[in-house]
């Protein structure tokens, strides 16, 4: 069962995703319960290798309301994520490379657990932007005149 919690749109727009690696995450217990509240915000989430491990930044869980301020958590934090030895060093070797990031493509619940979906993106210019746009404005014109011709 893997039910979606938060998915980053602009990262489909702003990177050319080569690929996808399914990551655990470290967690407090506050956050959990934010998570499962769905206060969650991953617009401009994304991971660093630091130190032979991998950081995730940007990815803003609102403070559990109900815990006090000895309990709760920081907003901001940066949250540690849990690969292999192997695949931590193929991202290292892979986001070495000028114009590589690791955006956080999506959060989600698979079991009981909560997963992150990261995804090795090269960044995207505006003429890249554009022709995108163009190709997705075409394919849905061609979409309209087969359904208006299936239609007769």
């Amino acid at each position: 069962m893997n039910a979606e919690i938060a998915t980053n749109r602009k990262a489909g727009r702003d990177f050319h995703i080569l690929e996808k690696y399914e990551s655990g995450i470290e967690l407090k217990g506050t956050e959990v319960k934010s998570i499962r509240a769905g206060k969650i915000n991953i617009a401009d989430a994304f991971a660093r290798v630091e130190n032979h491990q991998v950081f995730l930044y940007g990815c803003h869980i609102q403070p559990w309301q109900t815990a006090g301020d000895w309990y709760n958590h920081a907003e901001q934090r940066p949250r540690r994520l849990l690969l292999h030895k192997k695949e931590i060093l193929k991202l290292a070797n892979l986001t070495a490379v000028k114009g590589h990031s690791l955006p956080l493509l999506r959060v989600y619940w698979k079991d009981r657990r909560v997963k992150v979906e990261i995804g090795v993106g090269k960044g995207k210019t505006h003429s890249d932007q554009r022709q995108d746009l163009k190709n997705k404005v075409e394919l849905r014109e061609a979409q309209r005149e087969m359904s208006r011709f299936n239609q007769r």
